[in-house]
């Protein structure tokens, strides 16, 4: 199974439009490209003008097909104009040859990974999302830690996440080229259960595979306790989102 990633940053007053392009447009396109298992977009509980288009795909190959092919281009230029342009502006020279500043759109970044390891069959559908809640762990490992790490999610984290009440799926994502990456992505029957689980059972799971993380990211959680701060940088960053609009494909 793959899994595709894709960020954007909408318009506020624009989202509505975007929510509406997605069902409309989005998911029906998805639905008929070969190898798509599942479609959803996702706002963020921190950033409401960010949002993610979530893919699960059968295989690599498939999701690699999809990108190259003139659908994926097609539905990444309909939404421009719903979405931002960036605080930085460039320097252009227009017709009558005058310099002029102009807004530089924020482009979508797509992140695609292979999924590792995932927990046990899903216990309900995700045709309903409404209540949903996803949540990113994106961790940094020391290389030659990334199988200790992979064994340590399949024996210590889905089991402790399976029993968890609220999460309903757990995947771990490991890209093939970037060995000293690794995403945690974890869906919840709420924000609230999500929450829940951040208060009380994310910190011991943290402190299990901890080892693993490269030097400075060891550095920075020791550094944000000592502060007194959830333990988040560049390099340990957790986010969470809402479920807009989802779609399975299966069956």
């Amino acid at each position: 199974m793959f899994m595709r990633l894709l960020q954007a940053k909408a318009k506020p007053d624009l989202l509505w439009k975007l929510r509406q392009n997605y069902e409309e447009r989005v998911v029906p396109a998805l639905q008929k490209t070969p190898g798509c298992l599942y479609a959803c977009l996702m706002q963020s509980s921190h950033v409401p003008e960010e949002v993610i288009s979530m893919t699960m795909w059968e295989s690599q190959k498939h999701a690699e097909e999809y990108e190259r092919s003139g659908v994926f281009r097609q539905l990444l230029e309909e939404p421009r104009p719903m979405l931002a342009d960036s605080s930085e502006w460039r320097l252009e020279l227009s017709k009558d040859l005058k310099l002029e500043y102009v807004p530089t759109p924020v482009e979508p970044t797509v992140k695609s990974m292979p999924v590792a390891v995932m927990s046990r069959d899903l216990k309900t559908g995700f045709d309903k999302p409404t209540e949903m809640f996803l949540r990113i762990v994106s961790v940094k490992l020391k290389p030659e830690k990334k199988d200790e790490f992979r064994g340590l999610y399949i024996h210590e984290i889905i089991p402790a996440l399976e029993a968890t009440q609220g999460c309903r799926h757990a995947y771990l994502l490991m890209p093939d080229r970037d060995k000293s990456e690794a995403m945690s992505v974890t869906i919840w029957e709420s924000k609230a259960a999500a929450e829940a689980y951040e208060a009380g059972g994310f910190a011991p799971l943290l402190d299990k595979v901890k080892h693993t993380f490269t030097d400075l990211s060891q550095w920075k959680m020791n550094l944000s306790r000592e502060r007194g701060k959830t333990a988040t940088s560049d390099d340990i960053s957790v986010d969470g989102y809402f479920f807009v609009e989802g779609k399975s494909f299966k069956g």
